[in-house]
């Protein structure tokens, strides 16, 4: 995959920043762009010097997170990649829903026209559309459908709010019943 976070070498300290990156996604889907990083360490069990070193900007920490969702879902279409067609594609979609989540949190405060914004959407179509194509090419999806078509019907379902998580999943499967061929 064309983009990944890199990680320090010492095992404690990519502990630490794996942490970090789970507090600060979890810490960002809650609070959006403003969340507190003082927060985001005490949630890792870090001091703010240990976020600092390894995320000198709040912007740095940004991208880290977002790049880490890509390379999740570049990881999932790989480990999916065996299953039946339909169920490579849907178990693919509901990791895609929970990066959805993140992005949504933190979009604005990316630069959309940045080389790593540009290579994380390369990343993301080249670990998802192959599994389209395979459900496409097996019947299972219709033949009017592209990937972008399937990406933005997600990206919509997603935007909006739900009573709780079992509501949004029920949206996205109706949605996804019509995607059928």
């Amino acid at each position: 995959m064309a983009v990944a976070v890199r990680r320090p070498q010492r095992a404690d300290a990519r502990r630490n920043f794996d942490a970090l990156l789970v507090a600060a996604r979890e810490a960002f889907a809650e609070n959006g762009t403003e969340a507190s990083l003082e927060d985001i360490a005490r949630r890792a069990g870090v001091g703010i010097g240990t976020l600092y070193r390894n995320f000198p900007t709040r912007q740095d920490l940004f991208e880290a997170v977002y790049v880490e969702e890509i390379s999740q879902l570049a990881r999932v279409a790989e480990e999916v990649a065996e299953l039946p067609p339909w169920q490579a594609l849907t178990t693919w979609l509901e990791q895609f829903v929970s990066y959805a989540k993140t992005k949504r949190a933190v979009i604005e405060a990316l630069n959309r026209e940045s080389e790593m914004f540009r290579s994380c959407r390369e990343a993301m179509y080249e670990a998802g559309e192959p599994l389209f194509q395979r459900a496409q090419t097996a019947g299972e999806v219709r033949g009017d459908a592209s990937f972008d078509d399937l990406l933005r019907l997600v990206s919509g379902l997603t935007s909006g709010t739900y009573v709780d998580d079992a509501q949004r999943d029920r949206v996205l499967m109706i949605a996804l019943s019509g995607l059928r061929a």
